[in-house]
């Protein structure tokens, strides 16, 4: 059984803070697994708060803590998972909830769309069966009403000739067609909250975009909160309204999107910036990568977690540093960040 603490502590600063108004309210999550006799630190003091209407990115590289601290949200952890803080959608908590409460919040109110359509879509089942099934597990109505609410679901995602393909296999369908499915079915009953865990990684450029500016798209018509989680710093800048940059399970950056791409400061942010491919770049030259590897969260270095990978790390870096907003909107842990005169902006 998954171990459930809480608690009320405020994070000295948080993203999309914008009063009593936010749908969804995440206050210094911290999850840890128990693994073999080791602990893995996988999420450290997670705060965010996220309105209808607004996306949020939460970025980093794999095995930082994006997709496990959403899995949370879901109720998708393993027992092993030891859970503190504190998540509340509209009021209600969600961190402790019995799984038979959150079986009905989750999909109503709360659902996700992941990354491998094609390994969550049933091969033995037709489109349009698994919609119905997706819309009856929500609502009371009869296997036509569900039918038709299905189609309405896939012409709402635009899926080309929605009606052909509702009685199609997921194997005859393109990838991008598989995933606009999978958000059909997350739409299934208008959740209030939609989280896509690297949704588009998958997919060809052209697909993504499409894919994107689907969510952006059905953020704006229907009001829906969307969470993105992602390694990509560049869909964050060309989609989102805010971003959370996540190192080793920490927080360490956080901003409006606009205020985080104007002044970036942490050195870790810059590097993901950097191993963006630009159209500038020569043919066949070889990709920027961050040098080093991420650290093992159950053996995390003292310090700045970043430190051993950092160009400006110093004898200063071996005490972590906290989140703290340096500037209006815009926190960062970092003892030497990047500043405006030496090329804090992108360039």
């Amino acid at each position: 059984m998954t171990v459930i603490e809480t608690t009320t502590e405020t994070p000295q600063m948080t993203a999309t803070d914008d009063g009593d108004d936010a749908l969804l309210e995440v206050e210094d999550l911290t999850i840890t697994f128990s693994r073999a006799g080791r602990i893995v630190h996988a999420v450290n003091g997670l705060s965010y708060r996220l309105r209808a209407g607004r996306m949020l990115a939460i970025i980093g590289e794999s095995g930082s803590g994006k997709s496990v601290s959403v899995r949370a949200l879901m109720g998708l952890l393993p027992p092993s998972a030891y859970i503190t803080g504190s998540a509340r959608l509209q009021g209600t908590e969600l961190v402790g909830m019995r799984e038979s409460d959150m079986r009905r919040l989750r999909g109503d109110d709360i659902a996700m769309v992941f990354q491998d359509p094609a390994r969550s879509l049933n091969p033995t089942m037709s489109v349009g069966q698994q919609i119905s099934e997706a819309v009856r597990a929500h609502a009371r109505m009869s296997r036509a009403q569900a039918a038709d609410r299905g189609l309405e679901l896939l012409k709402l995602v635009r899926l080309p000739a929605p009606e052909r393909r509702f009685h199609e296999y997921p194997h005859q369908l393109s990838g991008g067609m598989r995933q606009r499915v999978m958000i059909a079915i997350a739409l299934a009953s208008d959740p209030k909250v939609l989280i896509a865990d690297e949704a588009t990684t998958a997919l060809d450029v052209t697909t993504q975009a499409q894919i994107m500016e689907l969510l952006v798209d059905l953020r704006e018509r229907l009001g829906t909160a969307v969470i993105m989680i992602s390694h990509d710093l560049g869909l964050a800048a060309c989609y989102a309204d805010d971003v959370v940059v996540m190192y080793a399970g920490r927080v360490v950056e956080q901003a409006a999107t606009e205020e985080l791409f104007r002044r970036v400061r942490m050195p870790y942010t810059k590097a993901l910036l950097g191993a963006i491919p630009q159209l500038s770049t020569p043919s066949h030259a070889k990709l920027t990568v961050i040098e080093g590897n991420p650290p093992d969260l159950s053996a995390l270095p003292s310090g700045c977690p970043f430190r051993p990978r950092c160009p400006r790390a110093d004898d200063a870096c071996g005490e972590a540093p906290a989140l703290v907003e340096h500037e209006p909107g815009h926190a960062y842990a970092c003892w030497h960040p990047h500043t405006d005169d030496e090329g804090g902006e992108r360039a």
